[in-house]
């Protein structure tokens, strides 16, 4: 009972976070934004893929079956920004990008909240 009370809380913060960055590839970019997503060598095509990939991701971690692929979506997404922060020599942005990793990992060991088996 309580690895599913935890699974709901990290699910409910998953989305949330993967909602606001996938909505905010449609709203006017701030310049310091362009700017980190320009030193990451990320396009703005690129940019709004991301955004799309993240929102679609959540979708799919919402429902049990689709669970394991949305968390397994967001996991590669999120290590392939942290690779290339580190290809760009910004190793802040990477390291803070761990713990955002770990969630997508955490939920897929603990299970969809609403599975029951």
């Amino acid at each position: 009972m309580t690895t599913r009370i935890i699974s709901g809380i990290v699910l409910l913060i998953t989305v949330y976070i993967g909602i606001s960055h996938g909505l905010r590839v449609f709203q006017k970019p701030s310049e310091q934004y362009l700017d980190m997503m320009n030193s990451l060598g990320i396009t703005d095509t690129m940019r709004i893929v991301f955004g799309v990939l993240s929102f679609g991701s959540v979708l799919l971690i919402l429902l049990p079956r689709t669970f394991f692929i949305g968390n397994t979506i967001r996991a590669l997404l999120l290590v392939f920004l942290m690779a290339l922060s580190l290809k760009a020599g910004n190793y802040k942005f990477a390291l803070v990008e761990i713990p955002f990793v770990l969630m997508p990992l955490l939920l897929i060991y603990l299970g969809h909240p609403l599975k029951f088996n």
